[in-house]
């Protein structure tokens, strides 16, 4: 948990400045969405299942579209976690694990645009 905590928490310092992203997020909720988003990322790679037990079925598409991601959110969210993932040293999370973690990140972005370009 402590290596999802260590991600989440290098991309949502960005995220809280970032001019684009930034906004999508309440002002009075950024440590709910970091604690969401750890409990997410460590259920879905086999820890814990905090994320259902507190919040219930992930529905991500749902719980995502009242916010406007079109490509350049997209984009831009996966600088962020990119980043963020860069940060961590390859014996905390080893290539073939990072390649996998990238993998899904890039189908979760992917699968959340709801808007057009």
């Amino acid at each position: 948990m402590e290596t999802f905590e260590k991600l989440v928490d290098g991309f949502y310092a960005q995220v809280r400045n970032d001019d684009l992203i930034g906004p999508m997020y309440p002002d009075d909720d950024w440590e709910g969405a970091q604690q969401r988003l750890t409990w997410f990322l460590v259920q879905y790679w086999g820890g814990p299942q905090l994320f259902s037990e507190q919040r219930g079925h992930p529905r991500l598409r749902m719980r995502h579209a009242p916010y406007p991601i079109d490509m350049a959110a997209h984009d831009r969210w996966l600088e962020l976690m990119g980043n963020s993932l860069a940060q961590i040293d390859e014996e905390t999370i080893p290539p073939a694990y990072r390649a996998m973690i990238w993998d899904h990140m890039e189908r979760v972005a992917a699968m959340l645009i709801n808007r057009a370009p």
